[in-house]
């Protein structure tokens, strides 16, 4: 039972239930080979948080202030938790993929501590 961060680009994927964190489609992955089992776009930034990030380390901090009163604010994360509560409830891994380069300061970072600060029960850590 735990919940891991891999960028969609790297092959081959790590198995368990996959959801994909990026507003966006990742340029040059095709669906089916994605194996995705949930696209939440719903629960990533919003296109005008997004923009204004731009993937500047520098705005990595203000970034993720912004991006967790998203969170809170979005009723979409409930449904999210549940589901990754249930998933994880299966003796599944729960991977949650994104598209960016930077590894370390990108949306699926900020969404898994804010899962974990919110009910999501990672046994891993």
């Amino acid at each position: 039972m735990t919940i891991k961060l891999e960028r969609i680009y790297e092959h081959p994927g790590t198995p368990g239930f996959r959801i994909l964190t990026d507003r966006l489609w990742p340029r040059g992955i095709k669906k089916v080979d994605a194996h995705l089992d949930l696209w939440a776009k719903d629960i990533a930034p919003t296109t005008e948080l997004r923009k204004w990030f731009n993937h500047d380390p520098e705005k990595f901090t203000e970034f993720k202030a912004r991006y967790q009163d998203e969170l809170d604010a979005n009723p979409a994360t409930a449904d999210l938790i549940s589901t990754i509560n249930t998933e994880l409830a299966d003796h599944q891994t729960v991977v949650l993929l994104f598209g960016a380069k930077d590894t370390a300061d990108n949306q699926a970072v900020v969404l898994s501590k804010w899962l974990e600060d919110h009910g999501v029960h990672d046994d891993s850590k």
